[in-house]
């Protein structure tokens, strides 16, 4: 009875959901694009790249070999395709050059000279670093935004995959001058997991898109710069780097003699022109296991200890009209699970990542009813159910699943067929 009605719950949630991305009609009018981007000199395929339909929100990025599926409706076909990644020379392509969906786009890196002038305007990396945070209200967008996101959510155990959750999501972004909460409500969902080999029952992970959402660092910039924290940290300038064509500081840091609660290492790349965080990259000191202890974790028995291994953050921001706008992050955690009287321990990664592909300021005044909202502590794994067809996803854009996780959404819902065939038989 359970599960009859947990099964009507999730399919009534799927019927009443009325989110539509690119504002299309019932039918399918949207023309899908698929290809890869790789290094124009060494052949190396490309992850993170962002392609944006131009003079659009509407967006994707590669996948970690590369590809990318892209889905445009028809009023957009005429348009041209910006294709950029930092460090390498943006690239335009007309979108009915990619009519083969084995196309491949080459981007080069990009040669970067900053003039000793620009960097002497600062006393040093610090002063730059504040005045970004001082500042922020000039370049991030001050109004509400209604955005919609993909999301995604990979378990491992040791190498292998063992839990795979993709969603897609509204964002209500509020102002970083309100009070109010952003918001997530979740839309089409589907998850494959094989609980055997998870072991869900020892740990509950620190997951769900508010993980990706708050690394957000100038929405939240508590969960890493802080006035007081800022000081704690060692800022120096680097090579500067180019995205979108245009140059950026490279500013890398870290902790001054691990004084901080928790210490954070990594670089920022802040544009030139305006001075606006264009995007961070960041990891966790985990060197010391007292400090880094359970960090990670929701929920866990008494009995259990979790260490974390490696703890890896990606933000990134695009400009729209003068102001910058939080367009993608990912996380990557490994970590250990110790229990007492066991022998051996239990190591887990979990990734997480969310791309933002389409968003409008929030002019209509949109909401998220409070039944609706993703609760800040959701475990994501336990909120949705059940994988469905290749076309489940319809009009709505994602990131191109890696081959690695098609095999392993297909191996996972095996073995979760023999195991309900074996309790058949078990019980018959």
């Amino acid at each position: 009875m359970e599960k009859s009605h947990t099964l009507k719950r999730y399919t009534s949630t799927l019927l009443c959901m009325v989110f539509v991305l690119f504002s299309l009609n019932a039918q399918t009018d949207f023309k899908e694009y698929q290809g890869k981007v790789i290094d124009g000199r060494t052949n190396k395929t490309l992850e993170a790249a962002s392609l944006s339909i131009n003079n659009t929100n509407i967006s994707t990025i590669t996948n970690s070999e590369g590809q990318f599926t892209l889905k445009v409706p028809n009023n957009y076909l005429d348009s041209k395709v910006v294709v950029s990644l930092l460090g390498y020379n943006t690239y335009v392509v007309p979108l009915s050059e990619l009519l083969n969906n084995k196309y491949v786009i080459e981007l080069y890196e990009a040669v970067t000279e900053l003039s000793t002038v620009n960097i002497a305007a600062f006393k040093d990396a610090e002063s730059l670093v504040r005045k970004v945070f001082d500042d922020k209200s000039k370049n991030v967008g001050g109004e509400s935004v209604y955005m919609t996101a993909f999301y995604r959510e990979t378990i491992k155990r040791r190498n292998r995959n063992v839990s795979l959750t993709e969603a897609v999501v509204n964002i209500l972004k509020q102002p970083n001058s309100s009070k109010q909460r952003d918001a997530i409500q979740l839309g089409k969902a589907r998850k494959s997991t094989d609980y055997k080999r998870l072991d869900t029952v020892s740990v509950k992970l620190q997951g769900g898109p508010f993980s990706t959402m708050y690394l957000d660092i100038m929405k939240y910039p508590e969960y890493i710069f802080t006035d007081e924290s800022i000081s704690g940290y060692n800022f120096t300038f680097n090579n500067p780097s180019t995205i979108n064509n245009r140059t950026v500081f490279v500013v890398d840091f870290n902790p001054k003699n691990n004084q901080l609660q928790v210490n954070y290492s990594g670089k920022l790349f802040i544009d030139v022109q305006s001075l606006a965080l264009v995007s961070a990259n960041y990891f966790l000191d985990v060197s010391n296991m007292d400090k880094t202890k359970n960090l990670l974790v929701k929920r866990k028995p008494s009995d259990i200890e979790v260490y974390p291994l490696e703890a890896i953050y990606k933000v990134d921001y695009k400009e729209k009209g003068n102001k910058w706008y939080y367009s993608y992050s990912n996380l990557s955690l490994t970590f250990k699970v110790n229990k007492k009287r066991q022998l051996f321990n239990k190591v887990y990664t979990l990734s997480s990542e969310m791309a933002v592909t389409d968003w409008e300021v929030n002019s209509a005044d949109k909401k998220i009813k409070n039944k609706d909202k993703l609760r800040p502590s959701v475990i994501i794994t336990d909120a949705i159910s059940g994988f469905s067809d290749p076309n489940f996803w319809g009009e709505y854009n994602l990131i191109e699943p890696d081959k690695s996780i098609e095999s392993a959404i297909d191996k996972i819902k095996k073995n979760i067929e023999k195991q309900k065939e074996r309790e058949k038989t078990a019980n018959g």
